[in-house]
């Protein structure tokens, strides 16, 4: 069974740097692309970051490319977002998910098998 728990999210200035966490148990961690999106008030779940399984591809939201920064430790099953110059329009609840079909990354949601509970992110202006 495959779990993920997110963590990191909290109360930020405008301006400010986060850094979520998002931890797997379960097998196949080291050969799935996992993914982090959001999901604001009253808005549809977006994508934010990607990263293959090995690494080396990721891929960003335009409106979060240059400012947050997707990375993973497979010893650790352990996939991170750093977030910097944080803006009020980024909060929303973040989401780790994992792709278990294929190798290759998506910005699809649909594409995505299994996600963790969520962690509020909150930039005050």
């Amino acid at each position: 069974q495959v779990q993920l728990v997110e963590s990191g999210g909290g109360l930020v200035q405008a301006g400010g740097s986060l850094r979520l966490s998002c931890a797997y148990s379960g097998r196949t961690f080291s050969t799935s692309p996992m993914g982090w999106f959001r999901q604001a008030p009253g808005k549809e779940r977006e994508f934010v970051a990607t990263i293959s399984a090995s690494g080396i591809v990721t891929n960003y939201a335009d409106s979060v490319r240059g400012r947050f920064t997707i990375s993973r430790d497979n010893a650790k099953r352990t996939v991170y977002l750093q977030m910097n110059s944080l803006k009020p329009e980024d909060t929303a609840v973040y989401y780790c998910a994992v792709k278990r079909r294929g190798y290759v990354t998506s910005t699809n949601v649909a594409d995505y098998d299994y996600w963790g509970q969520g962690t509020q992110v909150t930039v005050s202006s």
